[in-house]
């Protein structure tokens, strides 16, 4: 409202105030007086509490403007040295009005902040106190433009079914834990010091025996499903994870079950849902042991853009791959738990694989108190600790610059700093109470079986997994029809040649294996066309470069691998990937001269740059001694158990000083899967007329190859429903 005698006009109130008095005295032209009025109807404002949004913009422009003015009276060579000092005291006057100001109302002091928003408003109304002191404004600079997306943007997706459940789920419930998590500690004797950089070098100054891995407690006796039983060094992670601890480097070497521990870890802190990051060559197998220890979670493997994806399920597995196309919404999903297996492949901050998964597990930690975090890996915790700084980074032990909250207060309770003589053991204990366990082989050897076949599940998700299972469709509709007309053929459905058929589920079980056995007798006399040896070759083809990638990730943990294979080109791609790997390797094949043969075999076993041999099963299979490796990769499944368990016996023999592992790489969903379940059954009897009870030959390859057709046929009948 206007004040009686004064007229009511388009200008701003600082501009009538200004001019309110007519002409002002050359004293009080300029901006310096403008800025004390403006700072006198601000201190009768706050006066009146509550202190309104304009009352507070105002505070800003008038302190912002002081600062500008100050700096300008002060390098202004115009002015002679007392009208600076007249000046600069005017602007003293204004300052200690905003003081009085600020006291009446703390929260202003904030507005004063160097990196304090300037927002839309105050830069109008700053330009409008400008001109009323005689001042030109700045012209606004042109609109900042749009931030550049981030890497692998425009390749993101958003599964339907992922959309689904953030509907159904429009809000995550509020955890304040992760507020607190991210409180910085009280810093006295450590505040200054640079600290990545010693921590780093507290590994390499650690002498013998110096401890690699964290205290673990004693374990419970930890079932899972259908029996199971972790073995004791498992169960300690497990028990651990049990009494609160939520980061661990799992460094345990391979064949030690990481993603048995890591699974039931996630089960024992309600870690779901929960994220899996693996490699393409395990992500089958992650989903495969999550139905095997926790089958009451249920799993969902991400291909391509995710369209078969189940945005309900409890674990999400996704691979390195294509984790950019991903991260956007693996980033809000709500995850109260993240996997990284073989997490050496982060270790170049740069890389985009990296930063994808650093991004996704900065987004959990930030909505989620204390997270479980798990990075598993079977590289030596001793070699090139700068490659952990990534994996240290996802943990939220460490960020670009520091220790982050939790380490940092654990590295002040030490009382020492880096110039202490014992600050670097101190501080890789620490480190190591974070959450590293590393465990050998030879450490453990009192708990695991002197040698086992693992199997790793693959998904054959290429061109050549398609064709593999549209002919292996084909072939199953081969046989039945084969089956059809042999039971719209006989005479009498009860009997086949005076014997009594029997029948399971409404299939005929004698008849199946005749018409399996035709199919068999027509596929080893015929040259040309698909049939289940032609089948099985191109499935060991498709697995191939999955084979030799799990091969060269295991040469790199574990130093020497032996790969055997069935066919020459299985072989071929093997070591093409070895060498684009630049990993070293030799070959025992069948066309060799026993002098080439001897040299393959000296190099593996004696020169430590040559990490992998690649064998034929059947020209390597008997007479050698690898033992020098411990693990095995089985690239090919055999016809055979014998065939299997000769391979093995290469580096199970007499003077091997740690347990076996024999990897067998299996193509999921295809018949490859049915031959593995049959050379298992092919064990036990093997055992059993070992022991003395049965003379029957249990190890015949066309016994194999006859129940895969049968196996494959009474499918594909079970699943028409009839016979």
């Amino acid at each position: 409202m206007a004040r009686p005698g004064q007229r009511r006009s388009g200008r701003t109130r600082t501009e009538s105030g200004a001019k309110r008095r007519g002409a002002a005295r050359p004293a009080e032209q300029g901006i310096i007086p403008v800025l004390a009025q403006v700072a006198r109807d601000v201190d009768g404002a706050v006066r009146r509490p509550p202190t309104r949004q304009a009352v507070r913009t105002k505070f800003q422009v008038v302190a912002l403007l002081m600062r500008e003015e100050r700096a300008r009276v002060r390098s202004d060579s115009t002015l002679t040295e007392s009208k600076r000092t007249q000046q600069l005291k005017r602007l003293d006057s204004v300052a200690t009005l905003l003081a009085r100001i600020a006291a009446r109302d703390t929260s202003l002091l904030e507005l004063l902040a160097e990196d304090a928003r300037v927002s839309d408003a105050a830069r109008a109304y700053k330009a409008t106190v400008m001109r009323a002191g005689g001042l030109e404004p700045p012209e606004e600079p042109p609109p900042a433009a749009p931030p550049a997306p981030a890497p692998g943007a425009e390749k993101r997706v958003v599964p339907r079914s992922v959309i689904s459940r953030q509907m159904a789920n429009p809000f995550l419930a509020p955890d304040f834990a992760a507020a607190a998590e991210r409180v910085t500690p009280q810093v006295r004797r450590l505040a200054g010091w640079e600290l990545l950089e010693p921590l780093f070098r507290s590994f390499e100054h650690a002498g013998p025996g110096a401890p690699a891995c964290m205290p673990l407690p004693e374990p419970r006796s930890v079932s899972a499903a259908h029996g199971r039983k972790l073995m004791p060094h498992q169960a300690q992670v497990v028990e651990a994870t049990a009494r609160g601890h939520r980061t661990f480097l799992l460094a345990d070497e391979p064949g030690l079950g990481k993603t048995a521990q890591a699974l039931l870890a996630a089960q024992a802190a309600d870690a779901y849902p929960l994220l899996v990051v693996a490699p393409n060559v395990v992500k089958t197998n992650w989903a495969h042991e999550v139905d095997m220890w926790t089958p009451k979670r249920r799993p969902t493997v991400v291909h391509g853009d995710g369209d078969q994806v189940d945005g309900f399920a409890d674990v999400v597995i996704v691979n390195y791959e294509i984790l950019d196309r991903h991260v956007g919404w693996l980033g809000d999903l709500g995850f109260r738990g993240m996997i990284v297996d073989e997490a050496h492949f982060i270790k170049n901050k740069g890389s985009q694989r990296s930063q994808h998964v650093l991004a996704v597990s900065e987004r959990i930690r930030a909505r989620t108190g204390r997270p479980l975090l798990m990075a598993l890996t079977g590289t030596p915790l001793i070699n090139d600790i700068e490659d952990f700084r990534a994996i240290w980074q996802f943990l939220g032990w460490i960020d670009d610059t520091k220790p982050l909250a939790t380490l940092l207060s654990s590295l002040e309770d030490t009382g020492l700093t880096p110039a202490d003589p014992g600050f670097y053991s101190a501080a890789r204990t620490r480190v190591i109470d974070m959450g590293i366990v590393r465990r050998r082989k030879a450490d453990v050897v009192a708990d695991i079986p002197a040698r086992r076949v693992a199997d790793l599940p693959v998904e054959l998700d290429s061109a050549a997994g398609r064709s593999i299972r549209a002919s292996e469709d084909a072939l199953a509709r081969r046989l039945v029809g084969r089956y059809r007309s042999a039971v719209e053929a006989r005479a009498d459905d009860a009997v086949v040649d005076g014997a009594v058929d029997a029948a399971v589920g409404g299939i005929d079980l004698a008849l199946a294996r005749r018409v399996a056995a035709a199919e068999l007798k027509d596929s080893s006399s015929k040259a040309g066309g698909e049939n289940v040896f032609t089948m099985v070759r191109r499935i060991g083809q498709a697995k191939a470069g999955l084979a030799a990638d799990y091969a060269a990730q295991l040469a790199r943990n574990v130093g020497k691998v032996v790969f055997f294979a069935k066919h020459v080109d299985v072989m071929d791609q093997a070591e093409q990937t070895f060498a684009d790997r630049g990993i070293g390797y030799v070959s025992i094949r069948g066309d060799q001269t026993p002098k080439a043969r001897e040299k393959s075999i000296a190099a593996f076993t004696g020169d430590p740059d040559v990490s992998i041999v690649v064998c034929s099963l059947t020209a390597a299979g008997v007479g050698l001694n690898l033992q020098v490796a411990s693990n095995l990769v089985l690239a090919e499944l055999s016809w055979t158990y014998a065939e299997q368990t000769q391979a093995i016996d290469r580096i199970h023999r007499i003077g091997q000083a740690e347990p076996v592992t024999a990897w067998r790489i299996i193509a999921a969903q295809t018949i490859d899967s049915t031959i593995a379940e049959l050379i298992d059954s092919k064990s036990g009897l093997a055992a059993r007329a070992l022991d003395g009870a049965g003379e029957e030959d249990v190890d015949s390859s066309t016994d194999v190859q006859l129940e895969a057709l049968v196996t494959l046929l009474t499918d594909a009948l079970a699943g028409e429903g009839t016979a």
